[in-house]
């Protein structure tokens, strides 16, 4: 194919042209000469290189300059940035030769894309450092993320030049990241497009059955929104507002999430559209003159009480203003509307870029925007080993709705929707949160895992001697409250590791071995342990006892023979995965491969048992103990299904255990039972009860440990008590 270069270059220069017309308006002195060179900069840098549909590369950074421009509304920096952003990934031009050319802060913003580039290929772990990166220059500047936006809004605009498997990673990939982050940041337009072009390749079929039937049903609409909005034209030019008045359609996007959540046909989803009222008033009148224009409305048509959602008297905090109601308009529909001003609604659609231009307002969605890009600061200052988990918070601190929240002193906090009181108390202080016993919601008592509600009044009940414990991060949601908690949880098992340390170097001196960092070191790789920290933590616990140094001094003198020991640690680096999550450290078989399993509720293996595997006919693998009441049965019956099952010793997690003490009722026997728990190194007590009958004595209690020697350890302690005469280990099941 024969390319007409003249042409093309007339192209390059009027996409230019319509550049400069979109961002005309907000140039300063010195700013087109600025935006020129890096035109410029940009063509000759890729003036060989061509996009999949064949076009000149240089048209994809001029659009994303545009839409940075125009749909955002960025300035000269942005914009000089927009054209470069691929420069330094793709061509001969380097980071230095940006800096010398443009100076520090445009080399800086470069300089983040250049990272954010290709980010989450594909969910591993060193994609995910990456994304830590990416936060931690957007933290610094914002519009690194806005012209990542508008650069991934322009790939999907042209995603149909893309092979197919490359269109699905690029569109789930926007879907996951980047819509949230535009949702983020105010951008609902932006959003709105990003979702339905991730549909449309993600699920086409659907895409095209929405998109169909909204286009049918257009007519109808369009006849409904007139007959809806003409009464109400004439009162308000009688009352002398300013004002556009017209119906928006629902997004293909959301449409599809409703039919999908919650499980309704296209023709049952009333509220396929919005009427906007945008109001054209000054901004002291602003909320005033929306509450009139509320109640010119419900005058007209009934309002139902439940759906008044009010965003002017509180933001949303990525700075969304708007009063909504839905009220029941003719034909008994429900229609829901929205009633803002043109400053509110250039600030939804453009999201933070549009403040600068209501610089009275912009100080208070500021500090919002400020607020949240604190809390990512924070994110990042408590780097997780897992950093895709660390993702997984970031995104859910993205896309989740909001509520309000007021302290006893009756200042207001917003925290994401599902927050629980726990989450609360970390969001006021970190020590707060981990000093946390219990919360106050409207004057009730709560536990720590209640989910609060907009409008609660929260006063947190601390103690100081209340430390962090591992359940803890299954009550929260907020990346900020998970991660104070793992650290809080770090230093708690470091503390308990230094103690290990001495009571070790005492269990060594006995068995006459030194106490060097070799032999340590060796230990642990004995026990299988990854590190000497963790041999430690496991000492301090008493799962570390003088037969395993024995054994550990045989094998010293002769490695051949416990060779097995470690040759099978090579072996088991499969590890199965299980209903519990994949450090349950059970493998399964005689050639150690990945199955999948449950643990089984008749006897409740914890790690540390003799266990087996039975294949069941409807629930894959399940674990049992070999002492468990079903075990004769299978084992005779049905040999044939049992599998080999074996724990591993890798990271130590809790499971919930019983224990039955039986004795006689001595004085204080109860009081004496529960400082022998409490003295006993994390373990949590999940519930307690007791019973005296004739003077004798039966206790439950139900405990979190890490396996069976933890709780055979915990269990010869509560022998020594006095008054004790047998203690045994139950089931949970037992308990219920």
């Amino acid at each position: 194919m024969q390319i007409d270069l003249v042409t093309e270059r007339k192209e390059i220069l009027n996409r230019y042209k319509a550049l400069i017309k979109a961002c005309k308006h907000r140039l300063e002195k010195g700013d087109k000469e600025m935006i020129r060179k890096a035109f410029e900069v940009a063509v000759e840098s890729h003036k060989e290189m061509r996009r999949k549909s064949g076009e000149p590369y240089i048209y994809h950074p001029i659009a994303v300059a545009h839409i940075c421009a125009e749909e955002i509304g960025l300035g000269a920096t942005a914009i000089v940035c927009a054209l470069l952003h691929d420069t330094v990934e793709d061509t001969d031009l380097t980071l230095e030769d940006v800096r010398g050319l443009f100076g520090n802060k445009i080399a800086q913003i470069i300089d983040g894309l250049t990272k954010i580039s290709g980010v989450i290929d594909n969910t591993s772990s060193i994609q995910a450092e990456n994304f830590r990166k990416v936060l931690l220059t957007m933290a610094e500047d914002v519009r690194v993320i806005l012209i990542k936006i508008a650069d991934r809004l322009h790939n999907m605009r042209t995603l149909e030049h893309m092979k197919r498997d490359k269109q699905m990673k690029i569109a789930s990939e926007t879907l996951y990241l980047y819509a949230p982050l535009a949702h983020r940041l105010g951008l609902n337009a932006i959003k709105s497009e990003l979702e339905d072009l991730s549909l449309k390749y993600t699920d086409d079929e659907a895409y095209n059955d929405i998109a169909g039937k909204l286009a049918e049903t257009e007519p109808q609409r369009k006849k409904f929104i007139q007959k809806f909005i003409e009464p109400l034209k004439e009162i308000l030019q009688e009352q002398g507002f300013k004002f556009k008045m017209f119906g928006r359609p629902k997004s293909i996007y959301s449409i599809f999430n409703k039919i999908k959540t919650k499980g309704v046909k296209f023709e049952e989803i009333y509220d396929l559209f919005a009427i906007r009222i945008v109001i054209d008033t000054p901004f002291e009148q602003e909320k005033s003159d929306c509450w009139k224009v509320y109640s010119i409305i419900t005058d007209f048509y009934h309002p139902s009480p439940e759906r008044l959602r009010d965003w002017i008297s509180t933001p949303k905090s990525n700075g969304y203003e708007s009063l909504h109601t839905t009220v029941m308009g003719p034909e008994g529909k429900w229609v829901e509307v929205q009633i803002r001003t043109v400053r509110m609604d250039e600030l939804a659609e453009k999201g933070y870029a549009a403040h600068w231009k209501y610089k009275e307002s912009a100080q208070e969605k500021e500090n919002n925007l400020e607020g949240w890009l604190k809390r990512i600061r924070e994110l990042l200052e408590n780097p997780d080993a897992n950093a895709l988990e660390f993702m997984d918070d970031f995104k859910l601190n993205l896309f989740s709705d909001e509520i309000f929240v007021f302290t006893p002193k009756g200042d207001m906090k917003t925290l994401p929707s599902g927050a629980t009181a726990l989450d609360f108390a970390f969001d006021i202080h970190t020590k707060i949160g981990e000093q946390c016993i219990g919360a106050k919601v409207n004057h009730k008592l709560v536990p720590l895992s209640y989910e609060i509600k907009s409008g609660d009044q929260i006063e947190i009940l601390t103690s100081g001697k209340q430390t962090p414990k591992e359940d803890w991060i299954g009550y929260v949601i907020t990346a900020r409250a998970k991660s104070k908690i793992k650290n809080a949880l770090k230093e708690q098992r470091k503390k308990i590791a230094e103690g290990g340390r001495e009571i070790l170097e005492k269990k060594f001196y006995k068995n006459k071995l030194d106490f060097t960092l070799q032999n340590v070191n060796d230990f642990a790789n004995y026990l299988r342990l990854p590190n000497s920290q963790e041999l430690f933590y496991r000492v301090a616990l008493g799962n570390v006892d003088n037969n395993e140094i024995k054994d550990y001094l045989k094998f010293k003198e002769k490695p051949e023979k416990g060779a097995h020991r470690k040759g099978s640690g090579q072996k088991i680096e499969q590890l199965v995965t299980s209903a519990r999550g994949s450090s349950d450290m059970l493998v399964i078989g005689d050639d150690m491969q990945k199955l999948d399993y449950k643990l089984s509720a008749c006897c409740n293996p914890i790690p540390g048992d003799d266990v087996f595997g039975f294949i069941t006919v409807g629930e894959g693998i399940k674990i049992h103990r070999v002492n468990c009441p079903n075990a004769v049965k299978m084992l005779s019956n049905y040999s044939y299904r049992v599998v080999k099952a074996k724990w591993m010793n890798e990271h130590l997690i809790s499971f919930l255990a019983g224990i039955k003490i039986i004795g006689t009722d001595e004085l204080g026997i109860v009081n004496n039972i529960t400082k022998v728990i409490s003295n006993e190194n994390n373990i949590n007590m999940r519930s307690i009860s007791f019973d005296t009958d004739d003077g004798i004595f039966e206790g439950t209690i139900m405990v979190y440990v890490h396996d069976t020697k933890h709780l055979n350890h915990l269990m010869e302690n509560l022998k020594k008590v006095k008054g004790v005469t047998n203690v045994l280990r139950i089931d949970e099941k037992q308990e219920k």
